[in-house]
């Protein structure tokens, strides 16, 4: 049985600086200078990644979640493997898109998130490109 009472969204965002190079292992050179362009070089970013949760409001705190605890596990869970890094060593298996990058940030937080209260990961690699993920969708 789902509690009762009112649930709300926070939302956490955070900055991280990280390099990267788009290529596929499943493209030869050429087709990865093809589909990646300029991209496929060796570049960084300074990545906006937002996190939101869900929870249901404390009516003794007026609170959804506990801020402090989100943002320690966004610099447990995330920051700290991400930040100043080469994207491509830490993230071995991952093709770091910006939809690459938002599925994998899910995948590392939602272990350590209260099961069910992650709702949508953000990844903002420029002000132009931002990639979001909320989940397993069906088809």
């Amino acid at each position: 049985m789902a509690p009762s009472g009112e649930w709300a969204d926070v939302t956490r965002a955070v900055h991280f600086s990280a390099g990267h190079r788009l290529s596929s292992p499943h493209l030869s050179e050429a087709e990865n200078q093809r589909v990646y362009g300029q991209c496929y070089r060796w570049h960084g970013h300074n990545y906006l990644v937002e996190v939101t949760v869900s929870g249901l409001i404390d009516p003794e705190t007026g609170m959804a979640t506990d801020l402090e605890a989100l943002g320690e596990t966004l610099q447990a869970g995330l920051l700290d493997l991400v930040d100043h890094q080469d994207l491509d060593e830490v993230l071995p298996k991952t093709i770091t898109t910006g939809e690459g990058l938002a599925l994998v940030f899910w995948r590392l937080l939602s272990t350590r998130l209260p099961p069910g209260s992650l709702r949508r990961v953000a990844v903002e690699e420029t002000p132009k490109n931002r990639f979001e993920y909320a989940g397993e969708m069906a088809p």
